[in-house]
């Protein structure tokens, strides 16, 4: 009876151990993806913050080569569409949002014959993604 009653135990430590094991592997897989997707989120900001910096500099040389501020808007455009497809989080969608719109606008600017827009709502939206996008 008594070689009965450790297998038990042995059993019993052995089913409590693989829950134990199951948990935490769980638990780093989710704490890992939540740090993929914040530095996802940084990587992309980043991104985002030099093509902003670039769509400055071709705002400045726009009488030198108008298709630089298209480029630029395009380029930021397409981060925009990365980091939308790899987050779920509110404040960082509101960011993506704000942003577009931005762009949107300064887009519409240059399509109406202004060849240097303001573009301070960009980079201010800009600054916000990276705020939020900054664990």
């Amino acid at each position: 009876m008594a070689t009965t009653g450790r297998r038990s135990r042995r059993t019993a430590l052995a089913t409590a151990a693989a829950v134990v094991a199951v948990g935490l592997t769980a638990g780093l897989t989710t704490g890992c993806d939540a740090v993929d997707k914040a530095l996802d989120c940084v990587q992309t900001a980043d991104a985002i913050a030099d093509s902003v910096s670039d769509l400055q500099q071709a705002v400045e040389a726009a009488s030198n080569d108008p298709t630089q501020l298209e480029e630029s808007l395009n380029s930021i455009d397409k981060n925009l569409d990365k980091l939308g497809d790899k987050t779920d989080n509110a404040d960082v969608n509101k960011a993506v949002d704000d942003l577009g719109k931005a762009v949107d606008n300064v887009r519409t600017s240059v399509e109406k014959g202004d060849a240097t827009p303001d573009i301070s709502p960009v980079t201010d939206a800009a600054g916000e993604l990276t705020k939020v996008c900054t664990p």
